[in-house]
């Protein structure tokens, strides 16, 4: 029978979806530690042996072979742009719908001490923003020749004022820099358009950052590297809400990823306010947003997880007070691959995937802020309403494992106690039992129609 196979070379694990094309059927998933110290292939040929197994009995003929990758750290990026809540704020959505992690953003001009800071921080790639089209552009111009005289040998994506854009390509052409030249990310005042940055930013990595993070030899094999991982998980979760040619979209949605070192949230949703009489304000939010929270994991971020949810909140959803917040958190930083087996080792690990979910929503969605006026009061909202989002979508491992994931959702739903969070009030939910929305991602880049069929038939209904 003719399959895809479908190939994430995660951070931890590479993981493996086998699926029948024509029957729109997971045959087989597994995975393996991958192994980007050595060769990247070793860990990919632990997990094939693994599904080979699986597949015993089962004429396969592979006819793709499609992946993602975030190994060796995934997509790194930073982002410049003029004002912090402006073109600097677009420039990280638009780093962040691309994939990447974004390890720092930059306003105004560029200092010395901060071209410093890029140089020493291992980052992939530079996206430079910087100003309405029409509006400042000489804080863009200044910045391109910071960067154009550092000797910093990294792709560039400029993004911004298009007025300053013919002299921003001559400082760095002259320089012979690798830049391309896209569509600016805010070409009005709180108005984005982070779509051809975030393409750029993909051929990127396709192109370029794949080969460098030596993975070459896996391109050989396979078909190609179409995105870093988070970007298909985006993908995924956009064709699920929006549908496809011939397949109707579930609507508006948002997904929770508890990883070991981040929580990822992405919301499909135009985040319009759902109650009558409240006003916008602030930069406008896309319809495919994500957000990633690189202080709420399960484990590198552990530690960082308590100091940013403080004891108390972990206790709350614990339940017991005699248990030592800090050196469980502590113990977990410190060993990485920890299994939990305990009853109580699960239940520490439950409380904090609820607070994660909690912390991550709550920083992911938009708030509602009372405003007394001499003409009475008003509402004001700045950020995604997600208040009638109809599901909710867990996935990351300790969802996957956990017996009871519907509650670790829930943590991330409307409070009355913080009314002014517009968090999902009443979503069902859904759970990626089987790792499949990244692979779904690649599947929707080449056939949308069977990758959203596949979604509905295999996410479980956990409510």
């Amino acid at each position: 029978m003719d399959c895809y196979l479908l190939i994430d070379f995660g951070s931890t694990y590479t993981k493996l979806t086998a699926v029948d094309i024509e029957n729109e059927e997971i045959l087989a998933t597994a995975k393996d530690i991958t192994t980007i110290e050595n060769d990247i292939m070793v860990g990919f040929n632990n997990a094939y042996e693994k599904l080979q197994e699986k597949l015993q009995g089962k004429e396969v003929n592979f006819i793709k072979k499609l992946a993602c990758s975030s190994a060796a750290g995934g997509l790194k990026m930073v982002a410049i742009g003029l004002v912090p809540e402006l073109t600097a704020e677009a420039a990280k959505r638009a780093a962040l719908g691309a994939g990447a992690r974004v390890l720092n953003v930059y306003s105004y001009d560029l200092t010395s001490k901060e071209i410093e800071e890029i140089r020493n921080s291992k980052l992939d790639i530079i996206l430079l923003a910087g100003g309405t089209d029409g509006g400042n552009k000489d804080c863009i111009i200044h910045n391109a020749k910071m960067l154009a005289e550092s000797g910093i040998d990294l792709p560039v994506v400029v993004a911004g004022n298009k007025v300053a854009v013919d002299t921003v390509e001559k400082i760095l052409k002259d320089a012979g820099m690798f830049y391309k030249i896209t569509d600016n990310v805010m070409p009005k005042l709180n108005t984005l358009n982070v779509e051809p940055a975030r393409e750029e930013i993909r051929k990127i990595f396709m192109e370029k950052i794949v080969e460098a993070k030596g993975m070459k030899d896996a391109e050989n094999f396979i078909n190609g590297i179409l995105m870093p991982t988070p970007a298909a998980v985006l993908k995924a979760a956009r064709v699920l809400s929006e549908g496809s040619d011939k397949e109707e979209g579930l609507g508006d949605l948002a997904v929770v990823d508890i990883g070991g070192a981040t929580t990822d949230v992405h919301s499909l949703a135009d985040g319009e306010p759902s109650k009558a009489g409240v006003t916008l304000r602030g930069l406008q939010e896309p319809f495919a947003k994500r957000t990633v929270e690189g202080d709420l994991g399960m484990r590198y971020s552990a530690v960082a997880l308590w100091e940013a949810a403080t004891t108390r909140k972990i206790q709350k959803y614990l339940g017991d007070k005699t248990v030592d917040i800090e050196a469980n958190c502590r113990y977990r930083a410190e060993n990485i691959r920890m299994v939990p087996t305990t009853e109580e080792e699960i239940k520490f690990d439950e409380a904090m995937a609820k607070t994660a979910t909690e912390i991550a929503l709550e920083r992911h969605v938009g708030v509602l802020e009372t405003l007394y006026t001499p003409c009475g009061v008003i509402y004001s909202q700045e950020g995604k309403d997600l208040l009638e989002v109809k599901y909710l979508i867990g996935t990351g491992g300790v969802l996957v494992h956990s017996e009871n994931p519907a509650e670790i959702l829930k943590a991330g739903t409307f409070d009355v106690t913080n009314p002014t969070s517009l968090k999902p009030k009443n979503p069902k939910y859904l759970m990626d039992k089987t790792y499949i929305l990244s692979a779904m991602g690649l599947l929707a880049e080449v056939n949308p129609d069977k990758a959203v069929r596949i979604m509905k038939k295999y996410l479980v209904n956990v409510d």
